[in-house]
């Protein structure tokens, strides 16, 4: 089994500018080049190897969650070999929409399982990821705790200066006035919601089933002296009550899950008055295509990167006029690059925080998830898009038509 594993490492990604080390389960090595290796992966087990053969990278993921196989050196690295010796942008678009079949079904049974067809099963979903308690998502992110790509204008020197540059960025898109109202859709800890409401004087609300952040949120609030500023509604997207004057959902529209973009839209017209105006922040593809399944099996579960085309399609059949679109992607290789950094840094913090739940599966699972993601984001040939689509309800009659205001 060494022999054929051997022989896949070196069809796939043998000709990488990187060099790297396999050891096997039998002691035997695989190097693809004479330098140093930057990274070595060693087996301990031939069912890891077999993984790897039979599902290959997802296989080999699994199996350095499971402690099946260790990675020594930058995750990152691995994600970058990977891209060198694979398909181009082109091939790797086509290869997306009709994935291995193995993947396919995987991705159909997690659907049937984890959909978030119904509100309480996407509740569930919500607070697998995001309910884990403040106090870890404090060690990784910025001061403001903001849990969306940043924006890293020339200048910018740290990530909090990036993530203050996107809520103002946002902020600016929005056209805010002072006594507006404004709906944030799964505001998190609530940092757009403060700015917007220090910096512009509206009054905001937070729509989100997330109990730990909500807390948080609300106690900041009253503590920024916010507290009648701004509200919560502890629901479902689809649950939303009233009627707003802005709309901004950064980052979330991921977790409506493939049958409830139209759920999301139509609830996102709904609540937004005639004229007004929206920003939707979303990491997609740009066609409709299959989400990775780590991510839905270990990060956000029932999640599913939207295709901007489809996106714009549904926008448009309930009355909603595009007025600008902005592919941040890059922005996000960088914020992703200090959370991952963080992580790593502070991560005995987070183990003695609950070694039980924080132990070392959730340790290589997280890791896995921000330094892969990092380079995913950053690769010649991903597919990866960050998205942030600036939107009317109805065919706008006042918004500016240059982006000056944006940047003056």
């Amino acid at each position: 089994m060494s022999r054929l594993l051997k022989a896949f490492f070196k069809s796939t990604w043998g000709n990488t500018s990187i060099p790297f080390e396999v050891v096997f389960a039998d002691g035997s090595r695989y190097r693809n080049k004479e330098a140093v290796p930057e990274v070595v992966i060693r087996y301990k087990s031939r069912l890891a190897q077999f993984d790897t053969i039979f599902n290959h990278g997802w296989g080999l993921i699994e199996s350095y969650i499971h402690q099946r196989v260790d990675i020594e050196g930058d995750l990152k690295r691995l994600i970058l070999a990977s891209a060198q010796t694979g398909p181009s942008l082109i091939e790797n678009t086509l290869q997306l929409r009709l994935p291995h079949p193995v993947i396919r079904i995987r991705n159909f049974w997690h659907e049937v399982r984890f959909g978030n067809r119904n509100l309480p099963q996407a509740v569930k979903n919500a607070l697998f990821h995001y309910n884990r308690g403040s106090e870890i998502f404090w060690q990784y992110l910025d001061p403001t705790m903001t849990y969306t790509c940043a924006y890293w204008k020339n200048g910018t020197r740290t990530l909090k200066e990036a993530q203050e540059n996107k809520l103002e960025h946002v902020c600016r898109k929005l056209r805010l006035k002072p006594g507006e109202r404004l709906i944030d859709v799964g505001g998190g800890w609530g940092s757009l919601l403060f700015y917007a409401c220090e910096k512009y004087g509206v009054l905001g609300t937070n729509l989100s089933p997330t109990i730990d952040q909500n807390r948080w949120l609300m106690e900041n609030a009253r503590e920024k002296g916010l507290g009648d500023k701004i509200s919560i509604q502890e629901k479902d997207f689809r649950q939303v009550e009233g009627t707003f004057d802005k709309y901004a959902s950064l980052g979330v529209y991921e977790h409506a899950g493939k049958g409830q973009l139209k759920d999301w839209i139509s609830s996102m017209a709904r609540c937004l008055k005639p004229g007004g105006i929206g920003v939707l922040h979303f990491i997609a593809h740009d066609l409709s295509m299959e989400t990775d399944f780590f991510i839905r099996k270990h990060i956000f579960p029932g999640g599913y990167l939207p295709g901007l085309a489809e996106t714009i399609e549904i926008m448009a059949k309930h009355g909603l006029e595009i007025l600008d679109i902005e592919n941040l992607r890059r922005h996000y290789a960088l914020t992703l690059d200090v959370w991952a950094k963080n992580f790593d840094d502070n991560w005995e913090a987070i183990h003695r925080y609950d070694p039980e739940r924080f132990n070392e599966k959730f340790y290589r699972t997280w890791r896995t998830y921000l330094h892969f993601c990092a380079e995913y984001f950053r690769t010649e040939n991903t597919v990866l898009r960050l998205y942030q689509i600036t939107f009317s309800k109805g065919n706008t009659t006042d918004y500016p038509m240059d982006r000056e205001f944006l940047y003056k």
